[in-house]
């Protein structure tokens, strides 16, 4: 059992973790939704399953996922921005009790700045969440089932993720009449996310809260029409601001707990 990883959600931030953790010697295994993807993932040579969380239960091998690892790393997207009405809780207690069953001493469960609202302003994780919607609070709530579990979690609250071909700017590029304006930005590059959860595997830091954010915190404004004139696009227009207080997500953890500095841009 000895350095077997486990990654629920071999997605875009997923799958390229679990290759650097097979380039540091771990064995790594994880889940994708369909059989098919399973099969396409395991051309990388991942072992991958497939696995579905639904409000009623898991759809999948979830045993096998599960079987014999030192630590699970959980990324699956709550999937709440498009207003469907899902039970993420639900969905992620069906996954928790089979955690639970499997006897997985570790787990890393991935979060996001969500859980804070903008009327908290500069927060760190000595800050206690207050989210300002649904969505912020079913993800605080799957939190704290995690990190209460009869097992070690360590929450990792990403802000928001950028890298690869995922550059937010390129959503917002010649928008106008965009609100928010002088609100600071609190992104992450995929590359320190992939460096962060590699030192909490390595360092076996469970039973501790991070967040995850670039320590700078320009505007959006001042942001994204300097990356959109980077890229050679029409910089988005924002109203005036009128809101006094923006949440602002830095980190005392990942420096006194993880020693970790950041490595890449945003």
């Amino acid at each position: 059992m000895k350095n077997k990883i486990a990654i629920a959600g071999l997605g875009w931030l997923g799958k390229p973790l679990a290759l650097q953790l097979q380039h540091l010697g771990y064995e790594v295994k994880g889940s994708v939704t369909t059989v098919e993807k399973a099969t396409e993932i395991q051309k990388s040579g991942i072992e991958a399953y497939a696995l579905e969380l639904h409000e009623h239960g898991l759809i999948g091998e979830a045993s096998l996922l599960l079987k014999d690892v030192t630590a699970l790393i959980v990324m699956i997207p709550p999937g709440l921005r498009r207003n469907t009405g899902a039970n993420y809780v639900k969905k992620m207690s069906h996954l928790l009790e089979a955690i639970k069953d499997s006897g997985v001493p570790n787990c890393i469960f991935i979060s996001s700045t969500s859980v804070y609202s903008d009327a908290q302003g500069h927060v760190t994780e000595k800050n206690i969440p207050i989210p300002e919607n649904e969505a912020g609070r079913q993800v605080l709530q799957v939190e704290q089932l995690f990190y209460n579990a009869p097992f070690a979690t360590t929450i990792v609250r990403f802000g928001g993720l950028l890298g690869g071909s995922r550059q937010p700017v390129r959503y917002l590029a010649g928008r106008e009449n965009l609100s928010g304006g002088n609100a600071p930005i609190n992104l992450i590059h995929r590359e320190d996310c992939i460096g962060i959860l590699t030192e909490i595997v390595k360092q076996q830091a469970y039973g501790h809260i991070f967040n995850a954010v670039f320590p700078e915190h320009p505007t959006k404004q001042t942001y994204y029409s300097n990356k959109a004139i980077e890229l050679g696009l029409t910089p988005p227009q924002y109203t005036p601001d009128t809101q006094l207080q923006y949440k602002k997500v830095d980190s005392v953890n990942l420096g006194q707990v993880l020693g970790y500095s950041f490595t890449g841009e945003i």
